[in-house]
């Protein structure tokens, strides 16, 4: 569900008054096969439309022009409705629920502060949830009716990168985090294991959500350090040659291994970047182990069992062995707690974070989620550049676009020439 601008459904629905006002408003001033369009509708439609246009200083055209241009979209919406009706389309409570959550947090609220604002601004709730329906039943009936048709092929995507050049690209610039654990020149074999290991750690803390500025400032050897390890934003070219491969392949917020030069352990953040042409995608090989609660299982209990794990692991018991025997995730268990690869997203968000916290190897304390108390362990990372596929991704997703926008307006210029409409002139 797209965005919907809160202005929009908060303008003031028309009140009136009286019986022969009631009667005028029910007057009926365009037929569209099956239903009609009442001179109520038409006003209240008119009137929402003329204020959303007095709000963005659009030109108004005559009061005029303005009912016929809303009489049509009345009917193009009426035909879809009836198409999508017809077609046995229907929109589930679960399904208008979750666009309407979309909407209140695109708006910065909550539903229920939604729903409060709408009444506070004189809109009946259910009108409100009724547009949304009639809008996501339009939207299903058009991808059925359309977007299932558009085809873009392996030709077209490669000619409109030949003649368009890239999509989304401008100077590329990165803002890196920068710690250094020094290590001297000729540095005894003990003192560089010493070195490595502080900065090891350091990344495991970093991961774990450890204040980047602060471990700067305390552990740094670099003369950046009182400015919290903050490079500031440089180009590629600017960025030192030891940390440039490293910089464009991590995704902003990712802390990377110690790396090696003479002067010691370089620790970076991709604290931000802007102008990026590339598209990295991390995937996280991850097995976990999870203990339920139930009735005889509280939190406490299930937090127990699994340190209690934790504490075999770290003392050499097998993790894969631990999974199959302990863990309530049967799917995985069987496979040792393995997820397999997995993507940014495919995890529900507790256990994402908590597992890119994590360094390779590393286990994690018990977290929750909404299925129980996990232990996880990540067992690797891969990070790989997928910026020409990304091009031609959004290559795709451009010229589907277009496709879909000039099927639209031939479908909807096709089922008005079609249909059977009577509009009353005389009452416009």
């Amino acid at each position: 569900m797209k965005q919907f601008f809160i202005a929009f459904f908060l303008l003031h629905l028309l009140t009136v008054t009286g019986t022969a006002r009631a009667e005028m408003l029910d007057t009926i001033v365009a037929i569209v096969e099956d239903d009609v369009v009442l001179e109520r509708e038409l006003e209240k439609e008119s009137y929402i439309i003329a204020e959303r246009m007095r709000s963005s200083n659009v030109a108004m055209p005559s009061a005029s022009t303005l009912r016929h241009q809303v009489l049509e979209k009345l009917i193009i919406d009426k035909l879809q409705r009836q198409l999508a009706e017809k077609a046995g389309i229907t929109v589930s409570d679960e399904m208008l629920n979750s666009s309407v959550t979309e909407i209140a947090r695109n708006n910065n609220m909550s539903p229920d502060e939604f729903r409060n604002e709408l009444i506070s601004q004189g809109m009946a709730y259910k009108s409100f949830l009724d547009n949304v329906r009639n809008e996501i039943m339009i939207n299903q009936l058009r991808a059925r009716e359309i977007g299932a048709r558009i085809k873009v092929t392996d030709r077209e995507i490669e000619h409109y990168l030949d003649t368009q050049g890239k999509i989304g690209t401008e100077s590329v610039q990165y803002r890196l985090g920068h710690i250094l654990i020094a290590v001297k020149e000729g540095a005894s074999a003990s003192e560089i294991q010493t070195a490595q290991s502080k900065a090891s750690d350091l990344v495991a803390k970093l991961r774990r959500g450890q204040d980047f500025t602060h471990t700067a400032v305390s552990n740094s050897d670099d003369d950046n350090a009182l400015s919290g390890g903050d490079l500031g934003w440089r180009n590629l070219n600017e960025i030192p040659t030891l940390f440039a491969d490293t910089a464009q392949k991590m995704a902003i917020g990712e802390v990377s291994e110690p790396i090696r030069s003479p002067s010691g352990f370089h620790i970076i953040k991709l604290i931000d970047s802007k102008g990026t042409d590339n598209h990295t995608v991390t995937k996280t090989e991850v097995r976990h182990i999870l203990i339920k609660t139930n009735e005889l299982i509280d939190d406490n209990e299930a937090k127990k069992r699994l340190l209690a794990l934790k504490t075999r692991i770290t003392d050499g018991d097998d993790f894969a062995a631990l999974a199959r025997a302990h863990s309530d995730d049967k799917g995985s268990a069987l496979k040792g707690g393995s997820l397999g690869k997995v993507n940014p997203g495919d995890l529900v968000k507790e256990f994402e974070e908590a597992m890119n916290r994590l360094a390779v190897k590393e286990i994690s304390d018990p977290v929750q989620t909404q299925f129980g108390w996990h232990l996880i362990q990540v067992l690797d990372r891969e990070t790989k550049d997928n910026s020409e596929e990304h091009q031609k991704n959004l290559a795709r997703e451009a010229i589907r676009k277009r496709k879909i926008e000039e099927e639209t307006e031939l479908w909807i210029r096709r089922i008005r020439d079609e249909a059977y409409v009577e509009i009353y002139e005389d009452r416009l």
